[in-house]
Parts: C-alpha cells; structure tokens; sequence
C-alpha cells in the first residue's frame, strides 16, 4: 500500500528561510517578529529566467576603464561627520544612522541638512516623526535656517518619493526607517517587511539617480538596528551614535563602510544652541588643577586617535568586612586583577582598603592599555604621591607583573609628545615594578638605579 506524502510547510520565515506547518509571530530560528509568511504548497514546476540583453550604456567593461570622475566625494559642512564618512558624501550613497533614543540623531542630522544647504546644495528632510511646526523650532534653536533646506513631514513612502521628483534635491533625509511605510506592503511600519520595502526603495532611488540619501534608524534594547538585518546588508554606510547623557560629549562611528575605513571617530558636544564639533578633543578628559595623589595620564585611542585620558583613583580604609570596588568608565574586572597585581607583584596591599577608580570627563577607557595607568593612579593615592604632570602611562600588565606593549604604541607616544608629555612609561620599563620605580624617582627629583641595579625587596613607590 502506498504511503501518503506529508503535506509540505505552509509558513516560511522570509529573513533566514525558517519553515513551519502553522503561522507563529516569531521566528523560531532567527527570532524576528513578523517575518513568518504564507507559502503556497509547491507545484514541482521550475521556473526560468530569460536572459535580457543590457541596456545601452549598461554594458560590462574592464574595471581599469571605470573612473570615479562621476563619483567625488561632497563635504556635508560637517567636519567630524566627513571624517567618519572617510572624506564627505558619495553621490547614491546610502547611509544608515542609528542611535539611542534622544542622543541627538535629529540634532545632527539637521546640522547636516543646514550645513549643506548653505554650501549651495538643495536638501529635503523628510521627517516622518515630527510636524514642521516642532522641526522648524528646533532649527531656530539650532541655527539651521536656509532657503535651500525644504522639510516635509509624511510618513507615507510614495509621497515622500512624489516631494523627491519635486524638489529634485541633492541630499535627502529621511526620519525615520521605522516609522515610514508602503502602501504596496501589509502591515504597519515598523514592520521587518514594511522597513525592507521602505530602504530597499529608497536605495533604490539613490542609486538611479546618484542623490545621497541618509536613513535615520531606531536601536532595540541591546543596542541593535531595528528591524530585519538585512537593513545594514542594503545601505552602504552604517553609523552609530552614542555618548552618555551625563555628559554632554557623542561619538559616531561608522560600522560599516564602503567607501572608507571604520576606525575613524567623530566627536561633538551638545549645547544650548544645538551640537557643537569637537575637532580637538585632547582637554575634555584632563583636570585643570596641580598633580594630586591618586592620578595618573593615559593615551588612550577612539579609532585612530589618540586622547589623552586621566585615571583617578581614591583609596581610604575599609569600615566593612568586604572592602568597596567602586569603578565608574574603566572595565571592573581589569581594575580588580590590577589591584590582586599590585599587591602580589609590586608589595602594595589593597585587600583592606575601599578602592574607588575614575576616568574624567565621563569617558569610557575599557581597553588593556589602561591597566598601567591604573596600577600608577591607586599606587600613587595609598603612598601619597603626586605624579608629574610630564608623565603618562601606557601599558597592559600580565599576572606575572609584566608590562606588555599595546597596539598603536608609536601613535600614541607621538600624541603624547605633542601634547606635551616628556615621559611616557610603557612596555620599555618591562616589569610594574620597575615603571612605578621610575615614576618615584621623576616624582621626587632624585635619579633612580637602573632597573638591574635595583633591589627586588625594595618598595617601589
């Protein structure tokens, strides 16, 4: 007796091909919401494409009679954003913006748009969250007025691309991905299928027509893009801006880059009067008074510069079984294998103590190269110890006490010599002993043994 076929799936998840013989809401495999769809039952017929001859014009040629005449890179008016984009904007690019609610991704953006404009550049700035009414106030705030800035507000694709075929403008942005949908597309915005119509048509515009195009996009929980992922895949340029709201520092950093490198860094302060570029950002992470004990100069690098960061440290003895831990901008666990090495490998005891360990300026330094400067900073407050302002530390340490050197180690001693600095203690003083050996010497004026004639029963600082 023959065996009956089972019926096939009926449902496929169109990010990642997921099959299922009942509609859910979310993906069992890739765990999107929205993506599972209704398949026909397949019919065994095979389908073929039929070959097209290319356009006129379209033809393939050798890659060596392609030139990038058609192509030059246009300034924003942005300094720190054409830094980050790797030298401006390239005609039909698509850049993806994204952020954490309020850091100030419309802030920037109409900063940009008003920059441009001012360059003689047509700009529509679609906003598709905000009435012109509320746009327009914080363009008075801002200073972004200009004739040749044109804003719209619609949340409908189609009309945003009919203003487009009006305006004809040379840079178009649109806020946001999210909360802009097709008509030719089911279900509401947001929507993984609705966000995947909405860029990939807006893509597609700027590539047929050469007009960059800025795509602002909202973040979950975690920090991700919303939406299917292969929003990031369609864009050319994927940017992230981020910064503290304590403070009133933000970084953006391009994830991903076409036309470029994505280790570049663009730094702006937010002010009353909008956001401000920081092109110089080397004193927002440095006290301003005399060396205290407790505080110790690190070069630490956002993408490819080097910052000058000031570590500070506090130490007071412990009224609890369990001495406090207090960190605040540096990686916890590096500061406390630092403090278990001081006391094992330099003979500086912290077990008993309340250690409490900062950056300035709110920064974030969580990379290895800050562990010497650590070690210097808490060192310096329980001996009582000033470090010269003339010196900075730079260095990973080991649990054998080794100084290991650290990436970009030349950029960095260049910084510091530029800013100043006449003495920078790395990899080259070899142990954590001999580098808080040598910054006591500097410290106190006298001039120290070398490191083989010193003794190892010696305190060190």
């Amino acid at each position: 007796m023959a065996t009956r076929r089972p019926a096939p799936p009926a449902f496929v998840c169109s990010e990642c091909g997921w099959t299922t013989a009942k509609w859910v809401g979310r993906c069992g495999e890739c765990q999107q919401w929205g993506t599972v769809q209704e398949q026909g039952a397949k019919t065994g017929l095979v389908r073929q494409t039929e070959a097209t001859a290319p356009l006129a014009g379209r033809a393939a040629r050798p890659i060596t009679q392609i030139t990038t005449a058609d192509a030059p890179r246009r300034s924003s008016g942005v300094g720190e954003f054409d830094r980050v984009l790797g030298g401006g904007i390239v005609p039909g690019a698509a850049i993806l913006l994204s952020g954490e609610p309020g850091v100030g991704k419309s802030t920037l953006l109409l900063e940009v748009a008003a920059s441009t404009a001012r360059t003689g550049r047509r700009v529509l700035y679609a906003s598709a969250e905000e009435s012109p009414a509320q746009v327009r106030l914080r363009a008075e705030r801002t200073n972004a007025l200009h004739d040749e800035l044109y804003l719209a507000s619609e949340t409908d694709l189609a009309t945003i691309l009919g203003h487009i075929d009006d305006v004809k403008p040379d840079l178009v942005i649109v806020d946001s991905v999210q909360t802009v949908a097709s008509g030719l597309i089911d279900g509401a915005a947001g929507q993984p299928s609705q966000v995947r119509e909405v860029a990939a048509t807006l893509i597609r515009v700027a590539k047929d027509r050469g007009l960059p195009v800025i795509i602002v996009g909202h973040v979950t929980k975690d920090g991700q893009v919303a939406g299917p992922r292969v929003l990031e895949h369609l864009v050319d340029v994927v940017c992230h801006f981020e910064g503290d709201r304590q403070t009133s520092l933000r970084f953006i950093r391009a994830l991903k880059n076409r036309f470029g490198p994505t280790d570049e860094v663009g730094c702006f302060e937010m002010t009353g009067a909008g956001i401000a570029e920081v092109p110089d950002p080397s004193g927002l992470f440095l006290s301003q008074g005399a060396a205290e004990p407790g505080t110790c100069v690190a070069i630490a690098l956002e993408g490819r510069r080097a910052l000058p960061v000031e570590v500070q440290a506090l130490t007071i003895e412990a009224n609890a079984p369990n001495p406090r831990r207090v960190v605040h901008g540096l990686d916890s666990s590096r500061v406390a294998m630092v403090l278990a090495i001081l006391e094992r490998r330099a003979g500086i005891a912290t077990s008993k103590l309340d250690v409490y360990v900062s950056t300035v300026g709110g920064v974030r330094f969580t990379e290895p190269a800050a562990d010497l400067a650590i070690a210097v900073a808490v060192a310096g407050s329980i001996q009582q110890l000033s470090v010269p302002r003339t010196i900075s530390a730079v260095g990973e340490l080991s649990l054998a006490g080794e100084i290991r050197p650290v990436t970009q180690a030349a950029q960095r001693r260049s910084e510091a010599a530029r800013l100043g600095y006449q003495q920078v203690v790395d990899d080259r003083s070899k142990t954590l002993r001999s580098a808080l050996s040598d910054i006591r010497s500097r410290a106190t004026g006298r001039r120290d043994r070398t490191p083989a004639q010193r003794s190892s029963a010696e305190a060190p600082f």
